[in-house]
């Protein structure tokens, strides 16, 4: 079934609220805190993507998203929304603590690098390297754009997401505990990881805006 997929990049006009559902199956346990209850959330994520910082898998006949990958480069990332957004969704008084917790999750590159934020899969198509697919194509975006390492963070209640990692050349550099958000969020730790890009050829820094 992975290899029947169809890779792209960029979120497909119309696909918004199928990528919300994605994001918020896989993230919804981190991200309720700041933009639950879930369908206010998935609302919130559908009406403020970044289209074009996403890689997708489409099913064989290319009109359903199964899998997204999500990444920050150029400042903007694939789920958006400002302050005042957060603000006029939610409320000023119920609005500020969501950005304390937002800000919690805020993941910034260090010049040279793109932020991975996270793959989600349908849960009918795991298991059948949809995963390393999208990592694939993180990594050729990364080098398209003069990036020389792809940067991600996973928290110690998937291990399996890590397996992925390092089956695809992440190496972890640094774990931070963060016994304060285990019952906020669910995971007491966080380790970062670094892949090493090799410089696509004829690329520029201009290329990341």
């Amino acid at each position: 079934m992975g290899a029947a997929v169809v890779i792209g990049r960029g979120v497909p006009r119309g696909a918004e609220e199928r990528v919300a559902e994605l994001y918020w199956e896989a993230f919804g346990r981190k991200l309720g805190v700041a933009l639950g209850p879930p369908e206010h959330g998935r609302a919130f994520i559908a009406g403020h993507l970044h289209h074009d910082r996403a890689a997708v898998a489409l099913d064989p006949g290319g009109d359903r998203v199964v899998g997204v990958a999500g990444y920050r480069l150029g400042g903007r990332a694939l789920t958006g929304g400002g302050v005042r957004d957060v603000v006029c969704t939610y409320g000023l008084f119920r609005g500020l603590p969501r950005l304390a917790a937002l800000a919690l999750l805020e993941r910034t590159p260090a010049p040279g690098e793109l932020v991975m934020d996270g793959i989600a899969v349908d849960p009918a198509h795991r298991g059948a390297g949809i995963g390393s697919l999208l990592l694939t194509e993180i990594a050729a975006v990364a080098a398209e754009h003069g990036c020389s390492r792809v940067r991600l963070d996973v928290i110690d209640v998937n291990p399996r997401a890590r397996a992925l990692y390092e089956r695809h050349g992440f190496r972890a550099v640094r774990t931070e505990q963060t016994p304060y958000l285990k019952g906020l969020m669910g995971f007491g730790a966080v380790t970062t990881m670094h892949r090493a890009v090799t410089a696509h050829p004829g690329t520029t820094s201009e290329q990341q805006r």
